[in-house]
């Protein structure tokens, strides 16, 4: 069974911050937990990125979103939901 994580994020970045995001999208893929990203707009200020996973790897994605948002300082632009 597949299971969905979505992450809300800030539509006004700053060119690092944007940079790291496509950076972690690229990972996601990379990384054999997803094989899209959908990206919908919430409001003016938000997109939300919407991908599917497995369910025997969404603890290890999860994971790997959480470290990577405190390495890169994106805590206050990313938010999982």
């Amino acid at each position: 069974m597949e299971k969905t994580i979505q992450l809300k994020v800030k539509k006004e970045l700053t060119l690092e911050q944007e940079k790291q995001v496509i950076r972690l999208k690229g990972a996601l893929i990379a990384k054999g937990f997803t094989d899209i990203i959908h990206i919908s707009d919430e409001g003016e200020e938000f997109h939300i990125n919407q991908f599917i996973i497995l369910p025997n790897k969404k603890d290890e994605a999860l994971d790997f979103i959480k470290i990577y948002l405190i390495e890169k300082g994106l805590i206050s632009t990313i938010w999982i939901l």
